[in-house]
């Protein structure tokens, strides 16, 4: 198996998110990229920089006007006076309002569904980076690759055609599916992460030449809340072409497997000519957002159910926080699936 890594994915640097009512320092850290990286040693998988693509992949899933704000809007921050290190609004667009407004404060609201999607001094460098990342890594499946891992960092699975959330910016797994759809090939993405896919959902909720399928914890009780319910299977002309497979909080690993086995059936009725694994490794029972019990053993069964699909597979890096089991839980999911 490939692995590839851009580097410029450390200049992304947030401070802080709001949790509890309170700023606390942001999980979504550089330390992630270290702890992934050792994962990729302990399962004896090399690492390679990525080759240097055109912007036109991510382009073609989000929306200019926002890549542009995604580019430049810290930097206009900083110039204005009393800006803060970070660009975060506090106010945002409702379902009674939703225009796009000029002021800076504004479109920042407009663009960012949430408060943990700052930007920061080398939020673009990095988010750019971690697209072209998946970007390479898909091209290299589409080359002939039976798998490879995309390490991407920032994540992208909450990220829409248009608005950040969920510390995601651009929608990694989104525009290496988009790319290989591009070139006549049936794609689906099964999303393990413990949140919701929602950005994910939304950009193909109306095709059917890309599957949507996620695994994840309750929304009634669990970010993104406002989406990842099991009714929503598409629309259209894509109606059934989304499944979405909730789980009960705080539950083990035969819970959320079980579920990976209902997505496992899914992809393999719609048999694609390639497969995304949105991989979150967020299900850990020691991720520190402790919101289900998934253990290492469950993560190498996981990896061995989505390898026995037996497609040309591109594996694109989503959550996972700072824990003492991250790499671990990471080398347990590819020595799973390198193993089948």
């Amino acid at each position: 198996m490939l692995a590839i890594f851009d580097e410029r994915q450390f200049l992304h640097r947030p401070l802080t998110r709001i949790a509890g009512g309170e700023l606390k320092r942001s999980p979504e850290q550089p330390e992630r990229i270290a702890a992934l990286l050792h994962g990729l040693d302990e399962a004896g998988i090399a690492v390679q920089p990525p080759r240097e693509h055109p912007i036109d992949a991510i382009a073609a899933m989000h929306d200019r006007d926002y890549l542009a704000f995604l580019e430049t809007g810290f930097q206009a921050w900083r110039q204005l006076p009393g800006a803060g290190p970070e660009l975060r609004s506090s106010v945002h667009p409702s379902r009674h309002m939703s225009r796009l407004p000029q002021d800076l404060l504004g479109r920042a609201g407009f663009y960012q569904a949430d408060a943990s999607c700052v930007l920061v001094e080398g939020t673009w460098e990095a988010a750019r980076a971690s697209a072209n990342t998946a970007v390479d890594a898909m091209a290299r499946v589409l080359a002939g690759e039976d798998a490879a891992y995309a390490l991407c960092r920032p994540p992208g699975h909450h990220a829409y055609r248009d608005q950040a959330g969920g510390f995601c910016y651009l929608n990694n797994a989104a525009i290496a599916a988009n790319l290989a759809a591009s070139q006549d090939a049936r794609v689906a993405i099964v999303d393990v992460d413990v949140h919701h896919g929602n950005g994910t959902q939304a950009l193909f909720y109306n095709r059917r030449d890309v599957l949507t399928v996620s695994v994840h914890g309750d929304p009634a009780h669990l970010y993104p809340y406002y989406a990842g319910y099991a009714d929503e299977i598409g629309a259209g002309y894509a109606e059934g072409y989304n499944l979405n497979l909730p789980v009960p909080l705080m539950s083990g690993t035969e819970a959320y497997l079980a579920a990976v086995a209902k997505a496992y059936e899914a992809v393999r009725q719609f048999s694609p000519d390639v497969l995304i694994i949105a991989l979150g490794l967020d299900a850990s029972k020691d991720d520190p957002f402790a919101c289900m019990a998934v253990d290492e053993t469950g993560f190498r069964r996981m990896g061995e159910m989505l390898a026995a699909l037996r497609h040309p597979t591109l594996i694109v890096q989503e959550g996972g926080y700072p824990s003492p089991t991250l790499a671990d839980s990471l080398a347990a999911f590819l020595n799973g699936f390198v193993g089948h």
